[in-house]
């Protein structure tokens, strides 16, 4: 009986230290710096080119007439301005087109690192375009900082989820959102007229790339690869080891060592699969499904209407031309601390609460921003109404829909498919980007302010289908995620471990001994196949 006790106390004693999660220094460092060198660039270059439009168009005019001796029509400019802006989601789609390869041959870290060439070099030619007289440099610059971004974006939150502890996951991974955040803010900031939105200074708000590339360089090399890619994919338990007690921040690492193992030796096979294959397999179709919708409604649910209305709104409110874009910032300053407040609360709440209620949120202030915007000419207070609405609406995305797609995408899928699956998230991603920014100057022009409905019923759809197929991933190990989905998938556990992973059984240790010598399965797939 004495005994029975004992041992029930120390089972709550373990409880209570896996309970404990350490925020080590290097996993502070790990996540603050790869997310300064890639989302918030990303989040940077959403919002730079807005503060100094006026003077590049005019730079773009002055060009013109001084190689061809006349001025650039109106439509030609409009096109001009137009690819400059879109362009950015075009380079974005090759990287994430592009990135599978490369984190496989690379790893997480090291793809961070590289990336920056392309930072670096998309730096130079922006914001050297005005001294050599050329906007094609900014255009191709514009090209080459998307092809970064479409990279950032997939292997920032792979090295993110792989890093963490399955604790604070959710909340570690809503880094790469709150970093997008302050990267919109601060190229609202530098593009006051006090500071770089000035006719001669504008070349630097894209010089100033260079500095969170920089900064990423130097420091990121220091910090160790992921630790499931070392195990896994280089099968070197002895960095693995050394890379997990750096993250957590203790000597012991034998119970996470041992949760890797696990899953590969369910996995059998660590061989990356193929987009074709991925999207061949049974086993993950809702997994995928979910992360197209969830990446697809990330895009489509509005945001970007809204940054389009904005100066309109605030104009219609009595604020004077030049005030308006420094009430601007307070849009900025709400989507970051909805951002932090998110990364605060996902390991509470949740991951399905947040996503759900953040469209939910949207859809109810979606339709009071549609009735305000037709009656606000009819009574002069709702353009105040407005305000509130597009505040509310900005801070409901960031609450989940801003920054949750990215951890899911990590959390739904084994190590081996990780990667395809970030390609398949970040094509979706970056189509439905320049999708956007291609039609909606149409559904606005139709529809006028009733295209907020159109956006509402997105927001919708997409809460809808989380209601009823999301499971909670909170505190749950990868296995157990996929298990989640089993029954969804019309699979068994056996035929889901055996589709994922194709093998015969095999006891812990021949499968620890695989990590030096990997086993070919290739008669087993065929005959799964």
């Amino acid at each position: 009986m004495e005994n029975k006790q004992q041992s029930n106390g120390m089972t709550k004693e373990n409880n209570a230290v896996k309970k404990k999660v350490n925020w080590s220094g290097s996993l502070i460092v790990a996540s603050l710096t790869g997310a300064f060198g890639s989302s918030f660039l990303y989040g940077y270059n959403l919002s730079v080119v807005n503060a100094p439009a006026g003077y590049i168009k005019k730079f773009y005019n002055e060009t013109w007439e001084r190689r061809y001796g006349f001025s650039v029509d109106e439509g030609t400019l409009t096109l001009l301005w137009s690819i400059t802006v879109s362009i950015f989601a075009i380079g974005g789609l090759v990287g994430a087109i592009i990135v599978t390869p490369i984190v496989k041959f690379f790893g997480r870290k090291c793809t961070l690192v590289l990336n920056n060439v392309f930072a670096v070099a998309a730096a130079l030619l922006m914001s050297l375009s005005l001294l050599a007289g050329s906007f094609e440099m900014l255009i191709l610059g514009r090209v080459i900082m998307g092809v970064d971004a479409g990279i950032s974006l997939s292997a920032l939150p792979m090295y993110l989820s792989e890093i963490s502890p399955k604790e604070i996951r959710g909340s570690l991974g809503q880094v790469t959102a709150i970093f997008i955040c302050i990267g919109v803010f601060t190229g609202q900031v530098l593009g006051l007229p006090e500071i770089f939105g000035q006719e001669s200074r504008w070349p630097f708000l894209f010089g100033a790339i260079i500095v969170p590339s920089l900064i990423q360089v130097v420091i990121l090399p220091f910090l160790p690869e992921s630790p499931r890619y070392l195990l896994l994919e280089k099968h070197n338990r002895s960095k693995a080891e050394k890379a997990f007690q750096r993250f957590l921040g203790k000597e012991d690492v034998s119970q996470e060592i041992e949760e890797v193992l696990a899953e590969s030796r369910a996995q059998r096979n660590t061989k990356l699969v193929s987009v074709v294959q991925l999207l061949r397999t049974r086993a993950v179709r809702w997994q995928i499904l979910t992360v197209v919708i969830t990446m697809g409604c990330y895009q489509l649910c509005g945001l970007n209407a809204i940054w389009y209305y904005t100066n309109n709104i605030f104009s219609e409110s009595g604020i004077d031309r030049e005030t308006i874009p420094y009430v601007t910032l307070s849009t900025g300053g709400v989507e970051t601390l909805a951002a932090v407040f998110s990364g605060l609360v996902i390991e509470r709440l949740g991951r399905r609460p947040l996503l759900i209620g953040g469209f939910g949120l949207m859809i109810v202030f979606f339709a009071v921003l549609t009735v305000s915007l037709t009656l606000q000419n009819a009574v002069h207070w709702l353009p105040y109404l407005s305000i509130f609405c597009i505040l509310a609406i900005i801070a409901s995305f960031c609450i989940g829909p801003g920054g949750i797609p990215f951890v899911l995408t990590g959390e739904l899928f084994q190590q081996s498919q990780r990667p395809a699956a970030f390609m398949i998230a970040g094509t979706v991603n970056w189509l439905c980007n320049f999708a956007v920014g291609l039609l909606f100057p149409f559904i606005q022009a139709g529809l006028q302010t009733y295209c907020f409905l159109v956006f509402a019923g997105v927001c919708f759809a997409g809460a809808a289908y989380l209601f009823f197929v999301l499971p909670e991933t909170k505190n749950k190990t990868f296995h157990e995620i996929s298990q989640a989905f089993a029954k969804r998938n019309k699979v068994t556990l056996e035929m889901q471990e055996m589709n994922h992973y194709p093998g015969e059984r095999k006891p812990s240790e021949e499968q620890e001994s695989n990590f030096t010598s990997p086993v070919d399965n290739g008669e087993t797939l065929k005959r799964i196949v």
